[in-house]
């Protein structure tokens, strides 16, 4: 494999590290100037690096025996189970000028998400840090930061921009698997890629129901092949389920990927560029590493990815240093993975209304240990490195979104529903009236598979003073801001019933939101055996919610933003639409708000002229400014854009 060997090539660095027993190899790739030379300020320019790390694992070692299959995984003559990752490097061309914090963005699904978030640069050009214009406002790199994407996941294939994992297969190993299909159309019939290699193509089953709650169906017209190793065709009933029915395909599987070993991938390589002293490190300068802290930061997938890394203890490293000194899991909720099981699934994230139970949605489910009624087991994500002595600090941030979809709750109650206080080490933020992502520049817009138009909050600026905060409770010791979530010791966060006012927001709302189920996994498929307290964030009379950080557009509105978005009639109405939250215009003036109907004042009556709209938003930025919730730099963009909005204008 490449990786065993040394390649002569201008660019290309090979040094064996045989005397290591955790990364035995880094191989650099390529370096070369990034972002077309562009410099940032003090910092100066920075220095793009792609790279391969070897892993090598010893099965037996109690830090690596927790990842699942690795006692059966293939191993080298040394009798230690190897792995390849992708790396990608951005650091200072002259480290003395940067922080001396790396940061590592954990990918998701193999690619880049902090450029989008912390410098607002869009897709493709996030991956890239090629263009100039790839750094976006630059502000990770004015700020000097080291920055890391380290490959962890070995069900997508390594390429130009995807950043992967080269796992271990275990042979001759079989069992049960499933999938689930939610397609949002009608083509017949479907081409579908399983999870995992099937084993007996009669195995292969297929069943379809409305929503996850329903009883699953087979009816006539519906059926399935197998077309390939891990392929189907699905052929659907010609009547009786739209475009947003639920299929459901299990089947004996077999070959299973030891995915879990992308933890240790992640902890390894991080702990070789802090640590590391020789020649082959290329964040070590003079025998000396640059790296004095780290920060792991994660979107989505990546965000539930850190929550099982730490809850299975890899912010241990194999000398018994801490891994990371601060976490960011961001858009996770109370959700982990279905990462270190057989047959598992990576990129698996299972939405409303699918099955609300899979191995990503078990206790635990926030840091705080305790005791779970329904399963008999006492965890928290914090127990292990509670152990261990190495826990970071946590600064958890989600959108809205995710109190509606992802349990997010369970981050702040106890399995009985009541109030509990996060540890010292933990803070936890919601972003209210937000979607679970957007893309900087997005905008209002309306999809045919939603009841209502697409959200376009973006949460960059939130997330740069959040990371700034965690730069200084890491380095200096500054606590950060308090927590702001929704709480049921201050009744802001309640039943769904009574979350929204119908009759005083005129939103069309359905009390929708994913339960949290817990289920006996010992038969395919998994029968429910009970359920845990749900609870969402209480809205006002706009429809949005009370507590939490409430970005300018929500302080000084001229729409209603929410976190919930229902499906449309022929897309599986009465459900949720996956990761997407809704804006609702307000009226412009008292007139057109009594011709339509709507309860909500309208702008003008808000704001009343352009000079009064403009004030209101210096006074809400100075505030966030002072709490810490907003850069100066960013409330002066936010200034400077009401300065040139105008009250007839949307957004």
């Amino acid at each position: 494999m490449l990786a065993h060997r040394c390649i002569a090539l201008l660019a290309f660095t090979c040094v064996s590290l045989a005397s290591r027993a955790e990364v035995v190899a880094f191989d650099v790739l390529q370096s070369a100037p990034a972002f077309e030379g562009r410099s940032f300020g003090a910092v100066g320019p920075y220095v793009s690096i792609k790279a391969r790390a070897t892993i090598a694992l010893d099965p037996a070692d109690p830090r690596n025996a927790v990842i699942a299959d690795i006692d059966k995984a293939p191993r080298d003559a040394r009798g230690r189970v190897l792995a390849y990752a992708d790396v990608n490097l951005l650091k200072p061309a002259d480290p003395a000028r940067g922080n001396h914090t790396l940061l590592v963005d954990v990918p998701n699904r193999g690619t880049r998400l902090s450029p989008q978030l912390f410098d607002d640069v869009p897709q493709p050009g996030a991956n890239r840090a090629e263009k100039a214009a790839d750094a976006g406002i630059g502000f990770l790199e004015r700020q000097g930061y080291l920055q890391a994407w380290i490959g962890w996941q070995a069900d997508i294939p390594s390429a130009p921009l995807q950043m992967a994992l080269a796992a271990p297969v275990v042979l001759v190993v079989t069992g049960p698997a499933r999938d689930e299909f939610q397609f949002d159309h009608l083509r017949n019939p479907i081409q579908v890629t399983l999870s995992s290699a099937i084993s007996d193509p009669a195995s292969v089953k297929v069943s379809v129901r409305a929503q996850w709650a329903d009883q699953r169906q087979t009816p006539e017209g519906l059926s399935i092949r197998a077309t390939g190793a891990q392929t189907a065709e699905i052929t659907r009933p010609a009547s009786g389920f739209d475009a947003g029915a639920l299929y459901e395909v299990t089947y004996q599987a077999k070959d299973p990927v030891v995915y879990g070993i992308g933890f240790a991938a992640m902890r390894d390589v991080t702990a070789f560029l802090r640590h590391d002293t020789s020649a082959s490190n290329p964040l070590a300068q003079a025998g000396q590493p640059t790296v004095v802290r780290a920060i792991g930061f994660g979107v989505s997938q990546s965000g539930r990815y850190l929550r099982d890394f730490l809850w299975l203890g890899f912010n241990q490293d194999l000398n018994a240093r801490m891994v990371f000194d601060g976490l960011m899991p961001h858009v996770a909720g109370s959700r982990r993975m279905d990462t270190n099981y057989r047959f598992g699934h990576p990129s698996r994230n299972s939405r409303h209304p699918q099955d609300p139970a899979w191995t990503a949605d078990l206790f635990p489910f926030t840091y705080a240990v305790m005791d779970d009624p329904l399963s008999g087991r006492r965890d928290g994500l914090l127990l292990r490195c509670e152990q261990s002595k190495t826990c970071p600090k946590i600064m958890q941030t989600d959108s809205e979104h995710e109190w509606w979809a992802s349990k997010a709750s369970l981050l702040v109650t106890d399995l009985q529903g009541n109030h509990i206080d996060l540890p010292d080490n933990v803070r936890a933020y919601m972003i209210v009236g937000t979607p679970h992502f957007a893309d900087p520049g997005e905008v209002m817009r309306k999809q045919a598979s939603m009841a209502l138009p697409v959200n376009p909050l973006q949460s960059g600026s939130t997330m740069r003073a959040l990371l700034t905060d965690m730069q200084q409770w890491i380095s200096e010791g500054i606590l950060p801001p308090s927590s702001r979530v929704p709480m049921r010791s201050a009744g802001t966060l309640v039943s769904a019933a009574n979350a929204v006012s119908r009759e005083f927001t005129g939103l069309p709302y359905e009390a929708i939101y994913t339960r949290a189920m817990h289920s006996d996994f010992t038969v395919l498929p998994p029968k429910p055996l009970g359920s845990y307290p749900v609870f969402v964030p209480l809205a006002d009379m706009d429809g949005m919610a009370i507590a939490g950080i409430r970005l300018l557009a929500l302080q000084v509105p001229k729409a209603s933003y929410i976190g919930w978005n229902p499906r449309a009639p022929g897309f599986g109405p009465g459900a949720l639409y996956a990761l997407n939250g809704a804006v609702v215009p307000f009226a412009q003036t008292p007139q057109e708000r009594q011709a339509r109907g709507d309860p909500r004042l309208s702008v003008l009556e808000r704001y009343g002229s352009e000079p009064l709209y403009v004030l209101a938003v210096q006074v809400a930025a100075a505030s966030m400014v002072n709490e810490r919730l907003m850069l100066p730099e960013d409330a002066e963009r936010a200034i400077e854009l009401a300065r040139k909005d105008k009250l007839s204008q949307l957004h």
